[in-house]
């Protein structure tokens, strides 16, 4: 989509993507994420163990 000034310039505009909501995640999803949460948890606290640990 475009749109033409008074001086014949173009400006460009990007077409805009249907808008639509967000469904709530199904109890296995549910589960993944808070499987994933964990382990980025435990990530996070054995890097900084480490770091600790190492210093």
């Amino acid at each position: 989509m475009y749109t033409r000034n008074e001086e014949g310039l173009l400006n460009n505009y990007a077409t805009e993507p249907a808008v639509y909501f967000a469904e709530y995640p199904s109890p296995e999803q549910q589960q993944r994420y808070a499987l994933q949460g964990a382990i980025a948890v435990l990530l996070v606290a054995l890097t900084v163990l480490t770091a600790f640990a190492v210093s």
